[in-house]
């Protein structure tokens, strides 16, 4: 029996998909929100260290499973990677995505963050281009996400934070031991420290508790619901309009376009793995950049041969995600205290402005290192085996702090997704195909941020310290900061979307995820991609209102 038809089908419960289902229903329209993975919480895998989404050594318990391989470019060969391996480029599976597991850093890109071309010029090899809306445009935006979501922070101490109506909802986290140590030592420099704002309740907030300080947070369900992500806000929300149904273990294989170029709906895989056809005024992706990238290219038509929106053979191009560069250091006493989130303390002297560069990046300390983490992030020269090791996991594991950057990458043309042609899913859906490599600028931007990562570390009186900067055979896969398959742009020949999201050439598919990104900025992309979901959807409610897409 055919399904009712709605007024739209949203692809993903994520970070983007959850506040655009929010925007929508809200505003009346009819909204089924499909989403390949299920609801999860904390009971359900507590603070299991070998499968929560920093080490996934046992499997990934925010998802996907098994039965999602992709192939990835390894060493000029294809090989078929499973979820688990880092070559994979995963994001969580489940109602909320990422913003269940994140470390739930909120962070505003910065004015220049958005006119990287204009500021620096595009170094040969790299696509780098301005984003066709300002951090003007999109500034009311984070405002709604801060407040409707909730962020706290304080931005007072920080003279590079760009400008701002209103302040954060909640006030800072105190600094942990690490932190005051880190803080006193930045200032010493002449740097400028600030606590990282987070997407969690520094105190009650939206109805629920505030943070308990769990150390075990990164990768992890929060056990007191303090972490904000759409699964816990803008989601239930959405469901209470009455106007939105949320569709779970359900995976999506095609987004059908007619022959007049307009998307008629979805077809997918129900909980049963039984075949269905939604149909829907309208459909929005936010699957991630890699898995929207790759449902645009599986929804092949007469209209385009190559895919949903791929008439000019941008769709998957320039993925991206972050060239982590820090350092860490060793100190002769504790430094530990066991006082979570754990990341507490960031700078942002080193964003932009650093000669011969372009751009940089925020730098952090990091969250905590579990035990089975941390034995593998051993100084260079320590053992990795039998008592020494041991010995050394007893005396450094309080005693050791890493500090690091997000620095962002030059997107590259040839760093794409793409299908595999042979290599299919449970369902039988071609797979996401990743290949490419790093631009060379992201080694120059990563060996500088390490260091000063080093040197700050040095200044707080770390008396080992050792480097950590991207390798540049190594392609980039996003992970959880993927971002820049279908980017916005105002030239249908260079971009996926105009600035609104609207897919280029078919007028009722959008777009509301960090595939948008034309660059993915030198921080956390989360808070943008949920700005960018109430930017995306308060267009669709205008033109819907205006008596568009019927």
């Amino acid at each position: 029996m055919a399904l009712t038809h709605v007024n739209a089908v949203v692809v993903g419960a994520g970070a983007g998909g959850g506040v655009v289902a929010k925007e929508l229903s809200e505003a009346g329209l009819s909204v089924v929100v499909i989403e390949r993975g299920g609801w999860v919480s904390f009971e359900t895998y507590g603070q299991d260290e070998l499968i929560n989404q920093r080490t996934t050594a046992l499997g990934n318990a925010y998802g996907p499973d098994e039965r999602n391989p992709r192939v990835a470019e390894d060493g000029g060969r294809w090989i078929t990677v499973s979820p688990n391996d880092y070559r994979y480029g995963n994001n969580a599976a489940c109602v909320g995505s990422g913003t269940v597991s994140y470390g739930a850093l909120a962070w505003r890109y910065m004015e220049r963050d958005f006119r990287m071309r204009t500021t620096y010029g595009a170094p040969e090899g790299s696509t780098l281009e301005d984003w066709p809306i300002s951090y003007g445009d999109l500034e009311p935006y984070y405002e709604k996400a801060e407040w409707e979501i909730g962020v706290s922070g304080d931005m007072s101490t920080n003279p590079f934070t760009p400008p701002r109506r209103r302040p954060y909802p909640m006030p800072p986290f105190p600094l942990n031991r690490e932190g005051l140590i880190l803080d006193a030592a930045a200032n010493r420099l002449g740097f400028h420290p600030f606590p990282i704002p987070m997407l969690r309740n520094s105190v009650p907030y939206g109805g629920r508790g505030a943070c308990i300080h769990n150390r075990n947070c990164i990768g992890y369900a929060c056990p007191n619901n303090a972490k904000n992500g759409t699964q816990n806000t803008v989601i239930p929300k959405a469901l209470a309009t009455g106007n939105c149904e949320l569709r779970t273990h359900s995976i999506v294989s095609e987004v059908v376009v007619d022959d007049r170029g307009l998307a008629r709906g979805v077809r997918y895989f129900d909980a049963s793995d039984r075949a269905q056809y939604q149909t829907a005024d309208l459909v929005v992706l936010s699957g991630g950049a890699i898995e929207t990238a790759r449902l645009l290219l599986n929804s092949k038509s007469r209209l385009f041969p190559s895919g949903a929106g791929n008439t000019h053979d941008w769709v998957g191009r320039n993925l991206q995600g972050h060239a982590y560069s820090g350092a860490t250091g060793q100190f002769d006493e504790e430094v530990y205290d066991d006082v979570g989130p754990g990341a507490s303390v960031a700078i942002c002297d080193f964003s932009h402005g650093n000669a011969g560069l372009r751009g940089g990046s925020v730098i952090c300390n990091q969250f905590f290192h579990p035990p089975y983490a941390f034995s593998g992030e051993h100084a260079p020269g320590e053992p990795r085996w039998g008592k020494a090791h041991k010995d050394y996991q007893r005396r450094y594991f309080k005693r050791t702090v890493a500090v690091h950057g997000s620095v962002q990458e030059m997107p590259v043309f040839d760093l794409r997704v793409q299908v595999d042609p042979r290599v299919r899913d449970y369902w039988g859906i071609p797979v996401a195909r990743l290949s490419g490599h790093r631009h060379p600028h992201d080694v120059e931007v990563g060996r500088f941020i390490a260091g000063k990562a080093d040197q700050w570390l040095k200044e707080a009186g770390a008396v080992r310290t050792w480097t950590s900067i991207p390798e540049m055979v190594s392609a980039s896969r996003g992970g959880q900061h993927q971002a820049g398959t279908c980017r916005m742009g105002a030239d249908p020949r260079t971009s996926v979307t105009n600035r609104s999201g609207q897919v280029h050439d078919i007028d009722n598919l959008f777009i509301a995820d960090g595939s948008l990104h034309v660059n993915n900025g030198g921080f956390n992309p989360a808070l943008t991609i949920m700005a960018l979901g109430f930017w995306v959807g308060s267009g669709i409610v205008e033109g819907w209102k205006a008596g568009k897409f019927r």
